[in-house]
C-alpha cells in the first residue's frame, strides 16, 4: 500500500517538477546513512523523500505541523518519522530526537535531518549555531555514511520566501498546489526543472565533529552554497497564465 501511495504521489509530483538525480551512486551503498539536504521550500521534504525512498529505508525528522496533513501523516507514520515540536531548546526533546534516530540507524535504517531547521530567506543556506545535526552526527555509528544533499531550482516556488520574504503557511499553499493541479488539466502543468545532488561527505563531515560544533556547521554552509546564493526562477502556475516577472522581496 505504501509503496503503491509513494508512486502515486510521485505521479502527481512529476506533473509538476522534473527532477534531476546527480550522485546516484552514493545511495546505491549498503551502509545506513545520514542524509543532510539545504531547506529551499516547503515542499523539499515531500520531493527528497519520495525519490529516496527508492534507495534506501529511512527516516524522517519532521516537524509537528506536517503530521496535521492527511496524506503526509500517513506516509510519515508508515516510515516512524520522528516528530519535532516547537519546544527548539528543550534539552528533553533534542535527546530524544538523537535516541530515535541513532536507534533506527543501529537497525541498518538511514535517516533525514534538515541541519537549517527553516527555510533559506535569500537563497543562502545557514545553519548558524543550530545543534541537531551535529548532535545525531557525533553519536554515528563508524559504518554511518554522511550524505550532503544540495537541492536546487525551488527558490521562487509557491513553496519559497522568494515570493514576498514571508514563509508560507504549509496548508492554505498545499490547498492552492491542488488546485492549480486541477485548473491545469492535470497533464498541462507548467514544469519546474530541480535538482537533487548526493555527495558523500563523510570523511570531511567527521572530521569537523570532531573539531566541534561550530566547524562542523560552517563546513554544511560552504557546502551547501558552494555554487553561490540560488537564484530565484518564478514559473508561472497555470498553463494559459502569461509568464511571470517578480523581484525577490529582500527579508
Amino acid at each position: 500500500m505504501l509503496e503503491f501511495l509513494r508512486l502515486f504521489y510521485k505521479l502527481i509530483l512529476s506533473s509538476r517538477y522534473k527532477v534531476i538525480i546527480k550522485g546516484e551512486d552514493v545511495l546505491l551503498t549498503d551502509s545506513p546513512k545520514l542524509v543532510l539536504p539545504n531547506h529551499v521550500s516547503h515542499v523539499d521534504p515531500q520531493i527528497i523523500s519520495i525519490y529516496l525512498y527508492e534507495y534506501t529505508d529511512f527516516v524522517p525528522v519532521v516537524a509537528e505541523g506536517f503530521f496535521k496533513i492527511p496524506v503526509i501523516k500517513y506516509f510519515l507514520r508508515k516510515l516512524d518519522a520522528v516528530k519535532v515540536t516547537k519546544s527548539k531548546r528543550d534539552v528533553d526533546l533534542l535527546n530524544r530526537i538523537n535516541t530515535q534516530i541513532i536507534d533506527a540507524i543501529k537497525k541498518g535504517k538511514s535517516a533525514l535531518i534538515f541541519p537549517a531547521g527553516q527555510l533559506s530567506f535569500d537563497g543562502i543556506e545557514r545553519i548558524k549555531n543550530k545543534q541537531g545535526a551535529f548532535s545525531i552526527a557525533n553519536q554515528l555509528p563508524e559504518s554511518t555514511r554522511i550524505v550532503g544533499v544540495r537541492i536546487s531550482g525551488l527558490y521562487g516556488s509557491m513553496w519559497s520566501t522568494a515570493w514576498n520574504g514571508k514563509r508560507p503557511e504549509f496548508f492554505s499553499t498545499y490547498l492552492l498546489g491542488i488546485v492549480y493541479f486541477f485548473a491545469n488539466l492535470i497533464v498541462f502543468c507548467p514544469r519546474r526543472t530541480i535538482t537533487l545532488e548526493f555527495v558523500d561527505i563523510t570523511k570531511e563531515a567527521k572530521e569537523k565533529v570532531r573539531t566541534g560544533r561550530q566547524a562542523f556547521n560552517d563546513y554544511l554552509e560552504v557546502f551547501f552554497n558552494l555554487n553561490g546564493p540560488e537564484k530565484a526562477v518564478f514559473i508561472r502556475h497555470l498553463f494559459y497564465f502569461p509568464k511571470i516577472k517578480n523581484k525577490v522581496v529582500k527579508r
